[in-house]
């Protein structure tokens, strides 16, 4: 978009996002909710294929998720709420109609980084469909019935990247809460975005506190990467801008995303909430939940864990982190918990603290990268205390740095194994003794007399090479600040 195009028109989005719940069954049968299985059709009953005379019952947990969803984002939650029909045709609905809530969702307002939220309601999952090449289509009712949370935002965000950051965001609290794994390549995750471009008024900036009027809104559906939702929404604002410098008008309706062609295409007009003729569910008992002991906010709020902006704050003020280490730790809950694990004995000791980061964060995950294994199991190969015992060697100058990074590859081979005896068995253990290296040191200073000369001439990168000699020569175990000390004395 160009600088004259960006203070003439303001972009406006607003997000939806379903996420499948982690549930042991579905949201109103006993089926087993399995987002691996495999095999089309097994987790399959009466009830979530539609047939006549059957009565869905409520998950409890499901509902607890979006709960506790809403405690976390300062939502308001709802003391009466009620399940509706929203009536439309598809071949993956069997019932003609999707159970889900209209008037009256669970969560209302709230906020999760900065963005506004209009509501979190809970409904139930489609059945998949696939198309062949043969044009055929297949239906796989597996995930009908899957227990499936959708957040709508206000239309408050103005551009791509702020839409991507609260989708993150919001995927990693999901995680945090152990109510979804969100994986948008698996499905679990689905981002669809509302979004409108409007006459600028003049602005030059955007500020939240001001209300301009919106465009027509277009509907771009079933965006499953993050990138794909940063390329679509440019994608319509631009097409949208372009529309209107040409007076022409845009269409509301709903629109798909082509990757290969990289751009929105047109799949239908947009249905209003008229269309589907919403009208409560006759046989879901309408739930009042402050009736309902473990729906109280104080008792769903004791339950939460660290959330990721509080442990963000707590990383960067407690270990003077910075954002990028933090960010790696947050978006990582099991590798956080293993660095917390190991630091434990440290006794906020700082040095050991900042070598717990370095090594974690470069060797170990390097490692991790390298040999195809996962932060859980690895974890169970090195264990937390020999992790610590690790670190104190090299904060004691007991191991030098290319020691350590040579004790984690072998930890993970040698299970079970102290640093103390790998770094013994494979001759780790750095020398300061002076009577122990001298004569290495000697033999270098002969050998490389011109260097030598260089060094007293002025040429101060000379030394550094002949300390790398000496390393060299003690196959790592020498240790280099003991070198320094002992090679500048002889060189006098």
């Amino acid at each position: 978009m160009s600088s004259n195009s960006s203070d003439k028109y303001l972009p406006t989005i607003g997000l939806e996002i379903h996420a499948e719940l982690k549930t042991a069954s579905k949201m109103f049968c006993s089926c087993k909710n399995d987002p691996d299985e495999k095999k089309p059709n097994m987790n399959i009953c009466p009830i979530c294929l539609g047939h006549p005379g059957t009565l869905p019952v409520l998950n409890i947990e499901a509902i607890r998720h979006v709960l506790k969803m809403g405690v976390a984002t300062n939502g308001k939650l709802a003391d009466f709420t009620e399940w509706d029909r929203k009536n439309y045709f598809y071949p993956d609905i069997p019932k003609g109609y999707q159970i889900s809530q209209y008037k009256y969702p669970l969560v209302s307002d709230g906020e999760l980084i900065g963005v506004a939220i209009e509501r979190i309601h809970l409904e139930e999952d489609t059945a998949q469909s696939t198309h062949d090449t043969h044009q055929k289509s297949l239906i796989n009712f597996n995930r009908s019935g899957v227990p499936l949370m959708e957040l709508v935002t206000k239309p408050v965000i103005h551009d791509a990247d702020s839409a991507v950051k609260f989708a993150k965001e919001l995927q990693l609290l999901l995680r945090y809460l152990g109510a979804s794994e969100a994986n948008m390549e698996k499905g679990e995750m689905r981002v669809e975005a509302n979004i409108s471009v409007a006459q600028n008024g003049g602005q030059t900036s955007i500020r939240s506190d001001l209300h301009f009027p919106l465009g027509t809104k277009t509907e771009v559906k079933n965006l499953n990467s993050f990138k794909i939702v940063e390329k679509a929404i440019n994608y319509e604002v631009e097409r949208q801008i372009k529309l209107l410098e040409n007076n022409e008008k845009v269409v509301q309706e709903t629109r798909g995303w082509d990757d290969s062609k990289s751009e929105t295409y047109s799949q239908r007009s947009k249905e209003s909430s008229h269309d589907y003729r919403y009208f409560p569910d006759p046989d879901i008992p309408k739930l009042k939940l402050s009736e309902i002991p473990e729906f109280a906010r104080e008792k769903l709020a004791g339950k939460l864990p660290e959330l990721p902006w509080i442990k963000r704050n707590r990383l960067k003020k407690d270990f003077s982190m910075t954002d990028k280490e933090v960010a790696v730790f947050v978006e990582s809950p099991i590798l956080s918990k293993y660095f917390e694990s190991i630091i434990q004995p440290f006794n906020g000791d700082s040095k050991r603290i900042k070598l717990a980061v370095n090594y974690l964060l470069s060797d170990y995950l390097g490692l991790l990268k390298k040999e195809n294994l996962s932060q859980e199991s690895a974890s169970e190969h090195i264990k937390s205390e020999s992790f610590a015992e690790l670190i104190g060697m090299n904060a004691a100058g007991e191991i030098s740095s290319r020691g350590a990074k040579d004790i984690i590859a072998l930890l993970l081979k040698e299970k079970g194994v102290s640093p103390k005896k790998l770094a013994e068995k494979h001759g780790l253990i750095q020398k300061s003794d002076a009577s122990d290296l001298m004569p290495t040191i000697e033999k270098i200073i002969t050998d490389n007399q011109k260097v030598v000369s260089e060094y007293k001439a002025g040429k101060v990168s000379s030394l550094q090479f002949l300390i790398g000699q000496i390393m060299k020569a003690t196959k790592g175990a020498g240790n280099p600040e003991v070198i320094r000390k002992l090679l500048i004395e002889k060189l006098r």
